[in-house]
Protein backbone atom coordinates (compact mmCIF):
# COMPACT_ATOMS: atom_id res chain seq x y z
CA UNK A 1 0.00 0.00 0.00
CA UNK A 2 2.85 2.69 1.07
CA UNK A 3 4.58 1.39 -2.13
CA UNK A 4 1.83 2.28 -3.99
CA UNK A 5 0.64 5.56 -2.81
CA UNK A 6 4.74 6.66 -3.33
CA UNK A 7 4.65 5.36 -6.99
CA UNK A 8 1.20 7.90 -7.32
CA UNK A 9 2.76 10.39 -5.42
CA UNK A 10 6.36 10.18 -7.45
CA UNK A 11 3.69 10.52 -11.23
CA UNK A 12 1.84 13.10 -9.80
CA UNK A 13 5.90 15.32 -8.88
CA UNK A 14 7.29 13.97 -12.63
CA UNK A 15 3.98 15.09 -14.13
CA UNK A 16 3.87 18.43 -12.42
CA UNK A 17 7.82 19.01 -13.78
CA UNK A 18 7.05 18.24 -16.81
CA UNK A 19 4.23 20.56 -17.02
CA UNK A 20 6.61 23.28 -15.30
CA UNK A 21 8.97 22.71 -18.34
CA UNK A 22 6.67 23.57 -21.25
CA UNK A 23 5.49 26.55 -19.23
CA UNK A 24 9.10 28.50 -19.08
CA UNK A 25 9.89 26.86 -22.53
CA UNK A 26 6.79 28.45 -23.80
CA UNK A 27 7.86 32.15 -22.15
CA UNK A 28 11.61 31.23 -23.56
CA UNK A 29 9.67 30.80 -26.83
CA UNK A 30 8.03 34.42 -26.31
CA UNK A 31 10.89 36.43 -25.53
CA UNK A 32 12.64 34.99 -28.20
CA UNK A 33 9.96 35.74 -31.00
CA UNK A 34 9.62 39.15 -29.05
CA UNK A 35 13.73 39.72 -29.64
CA UNK A 36 13.66 37.76 -33.12
CA UNK A 37 16.44 35.80 -33.96
CA UNK A 38 20.65 36.26 -32.91
CA UNK A 39 23.77 36.87 -35.32
CA UNK A 40 26.94 37.11 -33.82
CA UNK A 41 28.99 40.20 -32.09
CA UNK A 42 32.40 40.82 -31.63
CA UNK A 43 33.09 39.75 -28.26
CA UNK A 44 31.93 35.86 -29.80
CA UNK A 45 28.06 36.47 -27.92
CA UNK A 46 24.79 37.37 -30.00
CA UNK A 47 23.14 40.43 -30.76
CA UNK A 48 19.44 40.21 -30.46
CA UNK A 49 18.04 41.28 -33.74
CA UNK A 50 14.13 42.75 -34.61
CA UNK A 51 12.50 41.43 -37.17
CA UNK A 52 13.71 43.87 -39.29
CA UNK A 53 17.61 41.81 -38.58
CA UNK A 54 18.62 45.02 -37.05
CA UNK A 55 20.29 44.40 -33.77
CA UNK A 56 18.69 46.04 -30.77
CA UNK A 57 22.32 47.39 -29.44
CA UNK A 58 23.37 50.29 -31.60
CA UNK A 59 26.70 52.26 -32.49
CA UNK A 60 26.84 56.28 -31.48
CA UNK A 61 28.93 58.55 -34.27
CA UNK A 62 29.35 61.90 -32.21
CA UNK A 63 29.53 65.17 -34.36
CA UNK A 64 30.24 68.54 -34.10
CA UNK A 65 26.82 68.31 -35.81
CA UNK A 66 25.36 66.46 -33.30
CA UNK A 67 24.69 62.50 -33.23
CA UNK A 68 24.09 60.06 -35.02
CA UNK A 69 22.61 56.56 -34.19
CA UNK A 70 23.47 53.32 -36.04
CA UNK A 71 22.31 49.79 -35.63
CA UNK A 72 23.64 47.31 -37.18
CA UNK A 73 22.94 43.48 -39.59
CA UNK A 74 24.95 40.71 -37.64
CA UNK A 75 22.80 38.36 -39.72
CA UNK A 76 23.30 39.32 -43.03
CA UNK A 77 27.16 40.91 -42.77
CA UNK A 78 28.19 38.55 -39.57
CA UNK A 79 32.03 38.81 -40.02
CA UNK A 80 31.83 42.37 -41.07
CA UNK A 81 29.75 43.71 -38.42
CA UNK A 82 32.29 41.51 -35.72
CA UNK A 83 35.04 43.14 -37.34
CA UNK A 84 33.32 46.91 -38.10
CA UNK A 85 32.71 46.30 -33.62
CA UNK A 86 36.05 45.29 -32.94
CA UNK A 87 37.31 48.47 -34.62
CA UNK A 88 34.75 50.50 -33.18
CA UNK A 89 35.23 49.21 -29.23
CA UNK A 90 38.95 49.84 -29.87
CA UNK A 91 38.60 53.64 -30.65
CA UNK A 92 39.98 53.04 -34.49
CA UNK A 93 37.46 55.62 -35.57
CA UNK A 94 37.69 58.41 -33.09
CA UNK A 95 39.16 61.33 -34.52
CA UNK A 96 39.02 60.29 -38.28
CA UNK A 97 38.06 63.00 -40.55
CA UNK A 98 35.12 61.76 -43.45
CA UNK A 99 37.63 62.17 -46.55
CA UNK A 100 34.45 61.96 -48.65
CA UNK A 101 31.71 63.63 -48.65
CA UNK A 102 29.02 64.24 -51.78
CA UNK A 103 25.96 65.44 -51.74
CA UNK A 104 22.66 63.08 -52.03
CA UNK A 105 25.68 60.44 -52.30
CA UNK A 106 27.83 59.54 -49.62
CA UNK A 107 29.94 60.45 -46.77
CA UNK A 108 32.82 58.04 -45.96
CA UNK A 109 34.80 57.48 -43.54
CA UNK A 110 37.86 54.89 -41.37
CA UNK A 111 40.73 56.02 -43.28
CA UNK A 112 43.56 57.06 -40.81
CA UNK A 113 45.34 58.47 -43.65
CA UNK A 114 42.90 60.68 -45.25
CA UNK A 115 43.95 59.89 -47.98
CA UNK A 116 40.83 57.10 -49.68
CA UNK A 117 43.33 54.32 -49.64
CA UNK A 118 44.07 53.55 -46.06
CA UNK A 119 42.51 50.72 -43.42
CA UNK A 120 43.29 49.04 -40.78
CA UNK A 121 45.37 46.37 -42.48
CA UNK A 122 42.80 43.42 -42.50
CA UNK A 123 40.90 42.88 -45.71
CA UNK A 124 37.36 41.42 -45.47
CA UNK A 125 35.55 38.90 -47.65
CA UNK A 126 32.81 40.53 -49.21
CA UNK A 127 28.86 39.55 -47.57
CA UNK A 128 27.04 41.07 -50.19
CA UNK A 129 22.82 40.87 -48.92
CA UNK A 130 20.06 41.99 -49.65
CA UNK A 131 19.36 45.36 -47.87
CA UNK A 132 18.81 48.04 -50.27
CA UNK A 133 21.01 51.54 -50.07
CA UNK A 134 18.21 53.78 -49.11
CA UNK A 135 19.00 56.98 -46.74
CA UNK A 136 20.99 56.07 -44.04
CA UNK A 137 22.65 52.67 -44.94
CA UNK A 138 26.09 51.94 -43.51
CA UNK A 139 28.19 49.96 -45.68
CA UNK A 140 31.96 48.70 -46.37
CA UNK A 141 33.87 50.63 -48.67
CA UNK A 142 36.18 48.65 -50.97
CA UNK A 143 38.12 48.68 -54.57
CA UNK A 144 37.23 46.93 -57.73
CA UNK A 145 38.45 43.56 -55.77
CA UNK A 146 34.92 42.43 -53.80
CA UNK A 147 36.90 41.04 -51.41
CA UNK A 148 39.12 44.47 -50.15
CA UNK A 149 36.59 45.91 -47.69
CA UNK A 150 39.02 47.25 -44.60
CA UNK A 151 37.71 49.98 -42.01
CA UNK A 152 36.31 52.23 -44.48
CA UNK A 153 32.74 53.00 -44.60
CA UNK A 154 30.21 55.13 -46.09
CA UNK A 155 26.30 56.27 -45.21
CA UNK A 156 24.11 56.72 -47.85
CA UNK A 157 22.49 60.19 -48.64
CA UNK A 158 20.24 59.02 -50.56
CA UNK A 159 18.39 56.23 -52.22
CA UNK A 160 21.20 54.45 -54.33
CA UNK A 161 19.81 50.99 -56.04
CA UNK A 162 22.52 50.98 -58.36
CA UNK A 163 24.85 49.79 -55.21
CA UNK A 164 22.58 47.10 -54.01
CA UNK A 165 24.22 44.02 -54.11
CA UNK A 166 27.89 45.29 -54.84
CA UNK A 167 29.15 46.28 -51.48
CA UNK A 168 28.51 44.60 -48.02
CA UNK A 169 25.78 46.65 -45.98
CA UNK A 170 26.53 46.34 -42.40
CA UNK A 171 24.01 48.89 -40.78
CA UNK A 172 21.27 51.53 -40.84
CA UNK A 173 21.21 54.58 -39.05
CA UNK A 174 18.23 54.95 -36.89
CA UNK A 175 18.56 58.47 -35.17
CA UNK A 176 19.57 61.42 -36.58
CA UNK A 177 19.33 61.39 -40.36
CA UNK A 178 19.36 64.96 -40.42
CA UNK A 179 22.75 65.16 -39.44
CA UNK A 180 23.91 63.35 -42.60
CA UNK A 181 23.45 66.12 -44.42
CA UNK A 182 25.29 68.65 -42.79
CA UNK A 183 28.66 66.69 -42.91
CA UNK A 184 31.19 67.92 -45.03
CA UNK A 185 34.62 67.02 -46.62
CA UNK A 186 37.17 67.12 -43.55
CA UNK A 187 34.54 66.79 -40.42
CA UNK A 188 36.27 65.02 -37.80
CA UNK A 189 34.75 61.99 -36.23
CA UNK A 190 34.71 62.73 -32.58
CA UNK A 191 34.06 59.22 -31.10
CA UNK A 192 32.55 56.03 -32.45
CA UNK A 193 30.71 54.33 -29.29
CA UNK A 194 29.02 50.90 -28.96
CA UNK A 195 26.65 50.47 -26.55
CA UNK A 196 25.77 46.58 -25.93
CA UNK A 197 21.87 47.69 -24.36
CA UNK A 198 19.00 47.75 -26.32
CA UNK A 199 17.22 50.87 -26.97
Amino acid sequence: MNDLYLGTKMKKVLFLSFALLICFSCKQGNKSNYFGQKGSSSDGKTLLVDKRGLSLSYGLIKTIHGTITVKFFPKKAPKSVQRFLTLVQTGFYDGLSFHRAIKNFVIQSGDPTNSGFGGSGVKLKQEFNNSPHIKGTLALARDKDPDSADSQFYIALSTLPHLNGKYTVIGQVTKGLSILDKITKGDKIISFTYNPNPY
